[in-house]
């Protein structure tokens, strides 16, 4: 399993996400750099040697622009990213998709569960995007997905789960907003057991609430393929030598 560090960004600076109050959060303070510039924090990722970064795009997930001179940065750091700027049409997948034109730029488009309205959006991004660029991100508060999708407001995890791969999609977030942020540990371990029995061929990317290298073992142990991580990298409770392993 390899650790994928997050970047929240929002008016432009990178912020400390709490448990999905996106109107609390607060410029990030950190052990790893001076200032909560993209440019200053994604220059600490690669120097403890990070190739790879999530970015969360809050004011492109509450409806506005893509953020492309916070992105610019990022990468000219040399991160590859995950990106989730609010993907729910098949017009904003081609604008993102075409500004990623260069591979060594970016590792994944994310549409968001939070951020789509409905199933024919769904399909018609899979149907402009080449799958294997796209990540599903399974949303989740205390453990009950985020769905504004019509047939899916009630609908299992799994359910949702089973739709989208039936889609085409092999690469699976599974993050619980509740527990960004929270130092509580990590909510999703049961339900990454569940998806990985019954999809042994997807990627499963998981995180929220981590702490320390032990989380990251129990998330190995869970089946997943990838931790999502911030606070525990910004404050020091993951140093260079836990992380080693996850390279």
């Amino acid at each position: 399993m390899r650790v994928i560090p997050v970047i929240d960004l929002k008016h432009g600076q990178v912020v400390h996400a709490v448990a999905g109050r996106r109107q609390d959060y607060r410029p990030i303070v950190s052990l790893l750099c001076d200032d909560p510039s993209p440019a200053s924090v994604g220059a600490a990722f690669r120097r403890l040697g990070f190739s790879e970064a999530y970015v969360a795009d809050l004011d492109a997930i509450a409806g506005g622009e893509p953020n492309n001179g916070a992105y610019e940065q990022l990468c000219s750091c040399g991160l590859r990213l995950y990106l989730d700027a609010g993907l729910a049409t098949a017009e904003r997948a081609l604008i993102l998709n075409d500004l990623f034109h260069d591979e060594r730029r970016l590792s994944g488009l994310i549409i968001g569960l939070e951020s789509l309205a409905s199933l024919p959006d769904l399909v018609a991004i899979v149907a402009a995007i080449t799958p294997s660029r796209l990540i599903f991100s399974l949303d989740l508060r205390r453990g009950v997905p985020v769905c504004r999708v019509p047939p899916w407001q009630t609908f299992s995890a799994e359910r949702i789960t089973q739709e989208v791969v039936e889609l085409g999609i092999r690469r699976l977030i599974v993050l619980d907003i509740a527990q960004v942020g929270t130092g509580e540990g990590v909510g999703t371990l049961a339900l990454c057991r569940r998806l990985r029995e019954r999809h042994a061929d997807i990627e499963i990317i998981s995180g929220g609430g981590v702490r320390d290298r032990e989380d990251l073992e129990r998330l190995a142990a869970a089946g997943c393929d990838a931790a999502l991580v911030a606070s525990a990298l910004h404050d020091g409770c993951l140093t260079e030598t836990d992380l080693r392993p996850f390279f």
